[in-house]
This record gives C-alpha cells, structure tokens and sequence, in this order.
C-alpha cells in the first residue's frame, strides 16, 4: 500500500520540496504532538515541528513509507513555496456564499491581475492548491483569510497535503504539473507581513536576582526576541528550560521568568501569544521538575 504513496514523497523530495509524513488516510502529521514531547531522542534539545522534521532525503524517505502507508506532506516554508489553498463550502453554509475559487476570480479582476498557470492540486474535497515559489528573500508566513474568505495560505510555519494522497473525503490529484510559477507581485505585496516595532539589541529586563541569574535571563530573553524564523519554538523552550534550574534553585522567582520570556515572544511572534506562553509554562514545569531536590536528574 505505501508503493504509491512512497512514490509521491519521492517525486516531491526530486522537486527539491520537503516532505514530511502524515497519518495514514489522514492530514495530521505523523509523530507525537507538541505537548506529548518526551524532550528526548531527535527532541533533546526541544521539540522539532514537522517543519524541523521535513527532508528531502529519498534514503530517509524510503525508510519511512517502507514502514507505514503514510500520507504525504510538503513543508512549504523549507521548499520555498508559497501555497494558496482555495477552499470549497462546507454543507451548513448559506447557499450563494462564494468559495474560494469565487473569491480569488473577485479578488483577480478588483486587482485588474491575472493568477499565472502553475502547479496545482485538486483537495479532497474539491478544493485547489495553487503552488507558487517565494521570491528570493522572501519569507512569507501562512495566512488564514487575509486574501478573502475561504482563501487561506501556507508557507512558513504550514504544510500542505501533497498529491497522491488519499483521506476519507477523497484523494489529492494534480491538475497541472508544470513547474510552480513565481508568486505575483500584487499577491506578495498582499501577503507581506505587517512591520513590527523595532526592537533594540537587548531586551528589558527587570530583576532583583544576583548578578550572573540576571544576566541568564536578559540573555535568554534577548535571545528569544531575536529568533530566526523556523527556529522560534525551539528557543522559547530551551529559554525556559535553561532558567527553570535558576528558579529550582531560588535565584529567579517563576513569575520574573514567565513575564521577560513571554514579553520577548510577544515582539517576535509569528503564532498566537497563548502558544508561546504554553511552551513557557511547559518548559519551566520540565526544568523546575527536574532540578529540585527529590525531582528527577536533569
């Protein structure tokens, strides 16, 4: 059963996309989620996202579908791709609201634009994928409804189900195999993230600890603020892992830590502050659990 689906994870990994595995007959990535992460194996360091996880890698591959059926799965943001996810109306919707398609043929002729041919996928459930490549330099994060309702995007930070895979709805089919074409400016200039406020070097941090816990914190907290894209996650979790054992050991009190990690997530965030927080909290329970005195070794 997984010859076929191998196959597509091959083909995408030769078009230098890539490729993580989904759940068998499902669009959900394969693995433990987030917050089941054991932080051990390839995840010591902090938990890896699909996106992290992603490869190109056909021995890898091979290895991987040779054991399961999976579905396939394109981590765009590593591919360079940017990917328009036209969605179709679900049952309970209100007859005459246009999908995505409708959407993006309104949104064509108010721009007076024209969407070039390019790679594209028919969904499931009817649904198109339209592949575009990133301009060089660009990286342009996945949107929900910026463009126009029932057109979402994915690109840092998101994947989408790649052809050859199958879910209960139905099976992804290419439309059109050419190469992806470049994203259009017009649609770039429309996707482009907001500025953000500049931030200086170091991040302002408030505390009473002795000299060398202030200074891991201001440190932590600066690198936090300054995350490259697609390493964030990882940051914040080892950020708040690392001062944990400062507050196990009553040189930083729990709120202190909480409040400069979460305030330097907030000027870099590409995902909910709420998300960030969470990852703060697991952190500091692992590390304070590991690092007081009748808790586990760390």
């Amino acid at each position: 059963m997984s010859g076929p689906l191998l196959n597509a994870a091959l083909d995408a990994a030769l078009r230098a996309w890539h490729v993580i595995p989904l759940r068998a007959n499902d669009k959900r990535p394969a693995g433990h989620a987030e917050k089941y992460c054991p932080g051990t194996g390839r995840c010591a360091e902090g938990h890896l996202t699909p996106e992290q996880r992603a490869t190109t890698d056909a021995d890898l591959l091979t290895a991987a579908w040779t054991q399961q059926p999976y579905n396939v799965g394109i981590a765009t943001g590593p591919s360079g791709l940017l990917v328009v996810d036209l969605d179709t109306l679900k049952t309970e919707e209100p007859k005459g609201t246009p999908d995505g398609a409708t959407s993006l043929q309104a949104l064509c002729e108010r721009a007076e634009q024209d969407i070039p041919a390019t790679y594209r996928v028919r969904t499931a459930r009817g649904g198109e994928h339209l592949y575009f490549t990133q301009p060089p330099g660009i990286r342009l994060h996945s949107t929900a409804g910026r463009l126009a309702k029932k057109i979402d995007t994915r690109g840092w930070g998101g994947y989408v189900v790649a052809a050859g895979s199958t879910t209960p709805d139905g099976t992804y089919d290419v439309l059109d195999d050419r190469p992806p074409a470049v994203l259009p400016e017009w649609l770039h200039e429309a996707l482009k993230p907001r500025p953000r406020p500049v931030q200086g070097s170091t991040v302002a941090v408030t505390t009473r600890a002795s000299g060398y816990a202030a200074a891991a914190l201001r440190g932590e907290a600066d690198n936090v603020a300054h995350a490259a894209d697609g390493t964030r996650n990882t940051v914040v979790l080892r950020a708040a892992r690392a001062l944990g054992r400062l507050v196990a050991s009553g040189d930083l009190t729990r709120g202190e830590v909480e409040e400069a990690l979460s305030r330097a997530a907030a000027g870099n965030a590409t995902q909910s502050q709420r998300y960030y927080d969470d990852v703060i909290t697991r952190g500091l329970d692992w590390s304070i659990a590991h690092n007081t005195p009748g808790g586990r070794a760390a």
